[in-house]
């Protein structure tokens, strides 16, 4: 049984907190527009860094920073139990151009914040602007530990974070004895917050598979070991992979998503290079599709006369939230959302987080945080050049991780 198992009781936020968000909306959505406006990719996130520690500073917040290859942060605030509740945010951005035509849009070509990390940024630096105003006024319940972290996109900043000490107490805050993050989600209505217990982001690895023949003249096919036909069938026989080796209840994806080989009509060539993806919800799943690919890749280019070379790349584990950490979100989403605006997560998502590497060293919650503005049906899906994310969701964000840093949860 998880430490967060106990009274899973919320509380309504004091009316102070209500009132601090609506004060620091303004400079809030200042922030927001400016770290926009100045994307930096995974592990080169210092401007990003360097406005985050200038607004603790200036809020009287203790932090330290310099983790994780130098742009993750830690801030700390007191409380008066004896493990910490941390909450976390990721900071970088995409290698996309951004075609919103905001008056904050991107200054730096072929960068953007497409995934609402500048979103996910503000509303931690808002809850830690917040929950120190209400600790002037009285000791908070919980130490709190705020996670500032570079390169989710891809660099497993959150591993580095963790494996730098911002969870276990060897920083500079207690020990945490729960982790909370939240994603702004495009397909949800902005005030609805979702979750559920169990797999919600899946695992995901890559791949990069060479397939070696013997190339040569195209009317000539005798004399040559294609490697397009066996790649071909690697690509085709890869879905039986999923459909017939792996458990139809757990799932799972393998997607070729680069094919490269050849330069013009009449030559075969001698390789071809194609890249992919592995993705699933449970370990036991994503270990048989492994297995099944190195297997099939490597009989069918024997089979067509050629060798096949597998570079094989795991990548962020399953997100997969902890039963008492959810009770404990679920309560407090219930109370200060409505139980009609904190559905169930219907269905997993086949995407990856790296805030899965927190879940492995202590229970851990992750939730979506709804975007598509009052009146609109829809809106631009993240990873997209024309996502921005929504600022009237930052107040419910900010709700949300006051509420579960304020939560009665016994140690």
């Amino acid at each position: 049984m998880s430490a967060m198992t106990g009274d899973t009781r919320s509380m309504p936020l004091p009316q102070l907190v209500e009132d601090t968000i609506e004060s620091l909306l303004p400079d809030l959505m200042e922030f927001r527009h400016d770290i926009h406006a100045h994307p930096e990719l995974g592990y080169e996130e210092h401007r990003t860094r360097d406005q985050i520690c200038t607004a603790l500073d200036a809020a009287g917040i203790e932090h330290k920073t310099g983790f994780a290859g130098g742009t993750g942060t830690i801030a700390h605030l007191p409380g008066a139990a004896d493990t910490a509740i941390a909450l976390r945010a990721d900071i970088d951005a995409l290698p996309i151009e951004e075609c919103t035509g905001l008056p904050w849009a991107s200054r730096h070509p072929g960068k953007m914040h497409a995934c609402g990390h500048d979103g996910h940024t503000t509303i931690l630096l808002g809850t830690a602007r917040v929950l120190k105003r209400l600790s002037e006024e009285a000791a908070l319940p919980n130490p709190v530990t705020f996670v500032f972290q570079p390169a989710e996109e891809g660099g497993g900043g959150g591993e580095k974070m963790c494996q730098d000490g911002c969870l276990d107490g060897s920083v500079f805050a207690p020990r945490a004895r729960a982790m909370f993050g939240l994603h702004g989600w495009p397909s949800l209505p902005l005030g609805v917050v979702s979750s559920s217990p169990g797999p919600m982001l899946a695992a995901a690895d890559h791949f990069t598979l060479t397939i070696k023949g013997l190339g040569g003249h195209a009317a000539m096919p005798q004399t040559t070991r294609d490697p397009i036909a066996a790649a071909a069938a690697i690509i085709q026989s890869l879905q039986h992979v999923v459909s017939r080796r792996v458990d139809p209840v757990m799932g799972g994806v393998i997607s070729v998503t680069s094919v490269h080989s050849g330069t013009t009509f009449n030559i075969i060539p001698g390789e071809v290079v194609m890249q992919g993806t592995v993705r699933a919800l449970f370990t036991e799943a994503q270990e048989i599709l492994r297995e099944g690919l190195a297997q099939t890749t490597d009989l069918l280019a024997k089979a067509h006369g050629c060798t096949a070379e597998l570079d094989y790349q795991v990548g962020y584990p399953v997100t997969s939230n902890d039963p008492d950490a959810t009770a404990q979100y679920q309560a407090i989403a219930n109370d200060l959302i409505g139980p009609e605006k904190a559905p169930p997560f219907e269905l997993p998502c086949m995407g990856a987080e790296d805030f899965s590497y927190y879940g492995q060293h202590v229970p851990a919650c992750f939730f979506a945080l709804g975007l598509i503005p009052d009146g609109q049906e829809a809106m631009p899906s993240v990873h997209h050049p024309k996502f921005d994310f929504t600022d009237q969701a930052l107040p419910i964000g900010i709700r949300m991780f006051c509420g579960l840093a304020l939560q009665a949860c016994p140690d």
